[in-house]
């Protein structure tokens, strides 16, 4: 972790709070570094976060196997893994009412109509998750008064410069600076 400021002191005080907060929010593990440069001179606050690496997307078809009985117009979902169970419910009912949604059992659902599209429906992204983490860590990071924020975010690195004034071009080439270091590890 590296955080940049002219002010000693006040490089180690966002240092701490850096860390409490994803120490708060369980971050700590799931991020293998970080660049931050502070300038309250200039009011601006960069923040680059590389995430690790994350498991794959979760398709429904990963974790419940489908049928479908034409006679019946019916197709029948059993979950394999019901720790997906309130993702899957979650995802389903903003696709249809929960009306339409008839589960007999814990791990049975059934559907009218022939629903195998529904084989490749995201039930998990381990990647999004981390990173809506991440974007909440930087927001309670960020000093207070910093509404103007430009989004830098790239693959496996979420920055962000944020500011009260207008954003200033050497701000934004401090933040590629820093998302070029992450990428390549330096």
């Amino acid at each position: 972790m590296l955080v940049e400021c002219y002010d000693e002191k006040g490089a180690e005080v966002y240092e701490i709070i850096i860390k409490q907060i994803f120490q708060d929010l369980v971050l700590g593990a799931a991020v293998d570094d970080l660049k931050a440069f502070v300038n309250p001179d200039d009011p601006v606050f960069i923040l680059a976060i590389k995430m690790k690496k994350t498991s794959n997307i979760v398709e429904f078809k990963d974790i419940a196997r489908f049928t479908y009985d034409k006679q019946e117009d019916v197709t029948g979902i059993f979950v394999e893994d019901e720790n997906y169970l309130p993702n899957i419910l979650k995802k389903l009912w903003r696709k249809f009412s929960r009306d339409e949604i008839y589960q007999p059992t814990r791990y049975n659902i059934e559907l009218k109509g022939n629903q195998r599209d529904l084989e490749t429906l995201v039930i998990d992204d381990p990647h999004s998750n981390l990173q809506r983490r991440i974007y909440d860590a930087i927001f309670r990071i960020l000093p207070e008064g910093f509404k103007i924020i430009k989004d830098m975010s790239r693959g496996n690195i979420v920055a962000v410069v944020a500011t009260d004034e207008l954003i200033m071009d050497a701000w934004i080439e401090k933040a590629e600076e820093y998302i070029s270091e992450l990428n390549d590890g330096v």
